[in-house]
């Protein structure tokens, strides 16, 4: 009997191992595709970009590069490192990424036009520079200080967040709360105080009518005073002595 319970017992173990197999096999034939690895990211001008995108649309994504001036720089990086306008960004070796940040910040050196920079007569360095990343956000806060420390009125405004450039702000640019919730409470409360007056004043007037009404009436019981006598008619006047001859 102990016999036949442990050939069985065997017997199961062999059968689950084989179904096993059956279905390690079954799942690896319909299995799907295995995942594609997590796409390249590039650091470049202090952005983490997509491995992915071409040079003409990755190097948009760098702050300090625009629509007119990007193209530009793209076109003159193509030149210069001999690729194509669609080569992704994480084809470029190091060396070429180098020197395609040293192309976008210092486009001047290439044919880039002094009009196309955009900090024409640096007040630091007296030159025409073109400043990218950091280095622009950076250069902006510290003409912003700059501003408030001198007081003038581009520093007042930017010190009471309003806008600079003269632009209006009746309808836009608002700071603070909301107008129509603000308009709405003092609205509330002026109402408010409106009838409170309005009861204490009508109080007031009540009072005063009574007090009147009983001042105007002639006391109970007594009889009402005499008329003052008539004035007595003038005297006669005196006839005019006769005129001397």
């Amino acid at each position: 009997m102990v016999d036949d319970k442990k050939k069985n017992v065997k017997e199961e173990q062999k059968a689950g191992e084989k179904k096993d197999e059956k279905s390690d096999s079954a799942s690896k034939k319909g299995a799907p595709h295995a995942p594609k690895a997590p796409m390249m990211i590039i650091r470049l001008a202090g952005r983490d970009l997509n491995g992915d995108l071409p040079l003409s649309r990755a190097i948009l994504e760098v702050r300090g590069l625009g629509m007119v001036v990007g193209k530009t720089v793209a076109s003159i990086a193509v030149k210069e490192l001999a690729i194509s306008a669609e080569t992704t960004l994480g084809s470029l070796t190091e060396q070429q990424i180098e020197r395609l940040e040293y192309i976008m910040g210092h486009p001047q050196e290439f044919g880039v036009p002094t009009f196309l920079l955009n900090r024409r007569c640096d007040p630091s360095s007296g030159g025409n520079i073109h400043l990218i990343g950091t280095d622009l956000t950076y250069s902006v806060k510290q003409d912003i200080d700059h501003d408030k420390d001198i007081l003038s009125w581009r520093g007042f405004r930017h010190f009471y967040g309003q806008k600079v450039r003269g632009q209006h702000t009746r309808s836009t640019g608002r700071t603070g709360m909301s107008v129509g919730v603000l308009r709405k409470a003092v609205l509330a409360k002026a109402g408010g105080s409106a009838t409170a007056q309005t009861g204490a004043a009508a109080q007031v007037a009540t009072a005063t009518a009574a007090a009147g009404a009983k001042g105007a009436a002639p006391a109970a019981g007594k009889p009402a005073a005499a008329a003052p006598a008539a004035a007595k008619p003038a005297a006669a006047a005196k006839p005019a002595a006769p005129a001397k001859k």
